[in-house]
C-alpha cells in the first residue's frame, strides 16, 4: 500500500516527481556514486513562523513540510515524514532566477528509497546541470524547468504557479517533457479562519493520467487530497471532501472511456483458433486448442479447427499465442486512481483482491462498474483494522479494546465486503476474538503480523493468510525486531537477519509444516522489497524495466532509486543476500504445500516480475502462473466462476504474443483482453492508460 499511496500522492501534487516524458535535449544520463545522504540532524529547522503545511490521512497526521525566505532572498524548505516507519527527512534550498525559474537547487536527507542528495544549477553560459543519487546530466536551460528528482514535497509549488501562468501551451521540462494544467470548478471548504475557496485543477505531463491538485483563489498552490493528503495545517479535516470532489471528476473521464470499451461491437462472439492454452487446474500447456467465447462466457474448448464459429464471430489466430485466465494480483489496493484500474487491464490482469481498501471507495467502485461507467477488473476487498495510535495504518478502521475491533468487524461484514486484515499495531491480545467473530460472519483473515507477534501466534490466533514475506520472515528475527515490527524495523530487522537465517533448520521446517497443516495462504509481495533491498542507483528495477520505454520518463526516472538507506555498517551485498533468502523462503513455503498467491502491493505493473521471482525459488513456470490464475480465484471462493478456461466460465482471459510456457515475461506482451466476455484491444487499452506502447 506504500508505494502505491506514495505514486499516487506525488503524482496529484506534481511534486518531487522527477521530469516527464518527452524530447531528446539532454545529455545521456548515469549512474552517480554519492558519499551519503545528510542524516536528521544536518537538515535545517524550520524558524518560528514559517509556512507550515502537514500530511495526514482519515487515521492522523504523519508528517510536516514548512518553507520559509532565508535572509539572502532564497526559499528554504524542510519535510519530516514517518508512515509506520517509512520515514523520510529532507530540505531543500531554491534559488529563483529573474523570471522565477529555479536557478539553482539544493535537495539534501533521505528516504526509504535511499539518499536524497540532488543538486541543480545553471551557468553563466546558460547550460543546466543536474545530479541525484541515480543519474546526472546537462542541457541548455533554454525556456525550460528543472522537474526535481526528489526533495520537499511543498517544492513544487513553483512549477504549479508556472503551469498556471503557461496556460494551455504548458511548460517543456528538463530532463525532458512537457506538462500542462486545467483548472476546473471552484469548491468552498471549512478553515481555521472560516470558509475558503479553493480549485480543483488537473496537471497532464507527470504521471500516466491527469493528477489533480488544488489551487487557491489566486491560482497558486494550496495542497493535494488522498488516502494520505498534503495540505496547510488547519485544513486536514477537508482532506476527505477534497477527495472525495476530486474522485467525482475523475469518475466522470473514466465514464467516457468505459463506454467506448464496453461497446456492443466488442462482446460479438470470438474464436481463438490453434494457441496455446494455459490449463490453470491441471497447470499444464496444451497446444493448438480453440476457445469460443460468446454472451460473456467460455461457449466451448476443443482441439485446434474443431469449433464451427457461429455467424459474425470475429476469429483470432492464436499460432505463436498463448491463452491464459486472466491474472489476479491478490495485492491490489484499489480505490483512489480509477485510471491504474484501467491500466490492469491493459496489463492482463482482470481481477483482484484488494487486501485494504476504504468502505466508501469500494463501494463506489462496484456500483460504477457494475453499470459500466468504470472499466476495471473484478475483485474482492478487505478492509483493515487498526488499533488507534500514531502508527495506526492510514485509511484503515482504528480501535480501542477488543471490543470495538469486534465492532468494527461487524461494519466490514455489514459493508459486504470479502474480508478483515489486521495491522501491525494492533494488540496482539485482540485478534482471536476479532478473528473468531469474522469467522463467524464467514469473513477471511489475514494481515500484517502486530508487533510484538510472531507470525506463528497470528496464525493460531486466527489469521488464514500472512501477508508480506517480510513478517514470515519475523518467525526468525530477535525479539527486539518482532517488538517493533509497527516500525521501520519491519524491514530493517529481516534486511539486517535475513541473510543468517538458516531455511532448512528444525524450527523453520516446523514452521513451514505447521502453516502447510492449517492451510495458511502466504501473499509475499517480493516486488515490494527487491527495488529496496537490492538497488544502487545504477539501473532500474527489474519490476519496471520491461516499461520504461513507454512509460511517462517522469515515472521512469522515478523507479531508478538508490535503495533502502543502509545502517549499522551493512553493505548492499548484507541486503541482496537477504533479500536472497527472502525468495528462498517462498520456495521452501511453497515444498512444504502451502499455498502462495501472487500479489504486488504496487502498480499492478509488478505482477509478473513477482511470477518470475517464484520461478527463481523453485516454483516451475506453471506454479508461478497458477499463484496469479486458479490459486487466487480458490481463494476468494470464485473459482467456479473464473480463474480457469472451461466451458460455461466466464470470459476473463488474455491473449500474449509468445510462448509464455518458455517465459512468463511473455505475460507482458498483452494483445486482446477478454473482460466480463468484451474483446478489448491491448494496444487500445495501453493508450487510453497512459502507456506509450507494448512492453520489452
Amino acid at each position: 500500500m506504500r508505494r502505491r499511496l506514495l505514486a499516487s500522492l506525488l503524482a496529484a501534487a506534481a511534486i518531487a516527481l522527477p521530469a516527464a516524458a518527452g524530447a531528446h535535449d539532454a545529455q545521456p544520463q548515469k549512474a552517480v556514486t554519492t558519499a551519503g545522504p545528510a542524516t536528521k540532524e544536518q537538515l535545517m529547522t524550520p524558524p518560528a513562523g514559517a509556512r507550515h503545511f502537514t500530511i495526514s490521512s482519515v487515521a492522523g497526521k504523519h508528517g510536516d513540510v514548512w518553507s520559509w525566505k532565508t535572509p539572502d532572498g532564497n526559499i528554504s524548505y524542510r519535510m519530516s515524514m514517518s508512515l509506520r516507519g517509512w520515514v523520510t527527512e529532507t530540505d531543500e534550498v531554491v534559488t529563483l532566477g529573474p523570471d522565477k525559474r529555479p536557478i539553482k537547487l539544493a535537495i539534501r536527507g533521505f528516504t526509504d528509497s535511499g539518499d536524497a542528495t540532488e543538486n541543480f544549477s545553471v551557468d553563466s553560459a546558460g547550460v543546466a546541470r543536474w545530479k541525484t543519487a541515480v543519474d546526472e546530466g546537462s542541457a541548455p536551460f533554454a525556456g525550460k524547468r528543472y522537474n526535481t528528482y526528489g526533495g520537499p514535497w511543498l517544492a513544487g509549488e513553483h512549477d504549479i504557479e508556472a503551469l498556471v501562468a503557461a496556460g494551455p501551451s504548458g511548460v517543456d521540462l528538463l530532463p525532458r517533457g512537457h506538462a500542462t494544467l486545467t483548472i476546473k470548478k471552484p469548491v468552498e471548504i471549512n478553515g481555521p479562519a472560516g470558509k475558503k475557496t479553493v480549485k480543483l485543477a488537473y496537471i497532464e505531463g507527470f504521471g500516466f493520467s491527469p493528477s489533480p491538485v488544488w489551487l487557491d483563489t489566486d491560482n497558486r498552490f494550496f495542497g493535494n487530497a488522498g488516502v494520505i493528503s498534503l495540505l496547510p495545517e488547519g485544513f486536514e479535516a477537508a482532506g476527505p471532501k477534497l477527495k472525495e470532489i476530486q474522485d467525482a471528476e475523475t469518475a466522470v473521464m473514466v465514464r467516457d472511456v468505459a463506454r467506448r470499451f464496453l461497446s456492443p461491437a466488442n462482446r460479438t462472439p470470438t474464436l481463438i483458433d490453434h494457441v496455446l492454452m494455459f490449463d490453470s487446474v491441471a497447470g499444464t500447456y496444451l497446444p493448438d486448442r480453440a476457445v469460443l467465447v460468446r454472451d460473456g462466457k467460455v461457449a466451448a474448448v476443443g482441439a485446434g479447427g474443431s469449433i464451427k464459429a457461429p455467424a459474425g464471430t470475429v476469429t483470432i489466430d492464436g499460432r505463436g499465442k498463448t491463452l491464459t485466465p486472466g491474472l489476479w494480483d491478490a495485492h491490489r489496493h484499489v480505490g483512489g486512481d480509477d485510471w491504474n484500474l484501467l491500466q490492469n487491464l491493459a496489463t492482463g490482469m482482470t481481477n483482484y483482491r484488494s487486501p485494504g481498501s476504504m468502505i466508501d471507495e469500494t463501494l463506489s467502485l462496484m456500483k460504477r462498474r457494475a453499470a459500466g461507467e468504470l472499466l476495471a477488473p473484478d475483485g474482492k476487498v478487505s478492509i483493515i483494522i487498526d488499533r488507534k495510535d500514531p502508527l495506526a495504518a492510514q485509511g484503515a478502521l482504528t480501535v480501542s479494546s477488543p471490543e470495538e475491533a469486534i465492532a468494527a468487524v461487524r461494519k466490514i461484514k455489514a459493508a459486504g465486503m470479502w474480508g478483515v486484515k489486521f495491522y501491525t499495531s494492533m494488540n496482539p491480545a485482540w485478534i482471536a476474538p476479532a478473528a473468531a467473530e469474522a469467522h463467524k460472519l464467514g469473513l477471511h483473515v489475514h494481515g500484517h503480523i502486530p508487533a510484538g507477534m510472531r507470525p506463528l501466534e497470528a496464525v493460531r490466533a486466527g489469521y488464514d493468510e500472512i501477508t508480506h514475506i517480510n513478517f514470515i520472515m519475523m518467525q526468525a528475527m530477535p525479539q527486539a525486531v518482532v517488538d517493533k515490527a509497527n516500525t521501520a524495523a519491519r524491514l530493517e530487522g529481516p534486511a539486517k537477519y535475513g541473510k543468517d537465517v538458516d531455511l532448512d533448520s528444525p524450527e523453520m521446517k516446523a514452521f513451514y509444516a505447521e502453516l502447510a497443516k492449517r492451510k495458511t495462504i502466504i501473499d509475499p509481495t517480493l516486488t515490494v522489497w527487491e527495488p529496496l533491498m537490492t538497488s544502487d542507483g545504477s539501473a532500474v528495477a527489474p519490476e519496471y524495466a520491461p516499461f520504461v520505454d513507454i512509460a511517462p520518463s517522469a515515472v521512469a526516472r522515478s523507479w531508478k532509486i538508490a535503495g533502502y538507506p543502509l545502517f549499522d555498517g551493512l553493505t548492499r551485498d548484507d541486503f541482496r543476500k537477504s533479500f536472497a533468502k527472502m525468495v528462498g523462503v517462498v520456495g521452501k513455503l511453497h515444498e512444504a504445500g502451502v499455498p502462495i498467491v501472487a500479489g504486488t502491493d504496487g502498480w499492478g505493473l509488478e505482477l509478473v516480475r513477482e511470477l518470475e521471482l517464484y520461478q527463481e525459488a523453485g516454483l516451475s513456470n506453471a506454479e508461478a502462473l497458477q499463484t496469479a490464475t486458479i490459486v487466487p480465484a480458490r481463494m476468494v471462493g470464485m473459482a467456479e466462476t473464473t480463474g480457469s478456461i472451461a466451458a460455461g466460465k466466464s470470459a476473463d482471459l488474455i491473449l500474449v504474443d509468445g510462448d509464455v510456457s518458455q517465459n512468463l515475461g511473455a505475460l507482458r506482451h498483452v494483445q486482446t483482453v477478454f473482460l466480463d466476455g468484451y474483446r478489448l484491444d491491448g494496444s487500445e487499452l495501453r493508450k487510453a492508460s497512459g502507456l506509450g506502447g507494448m512492453p520489452r
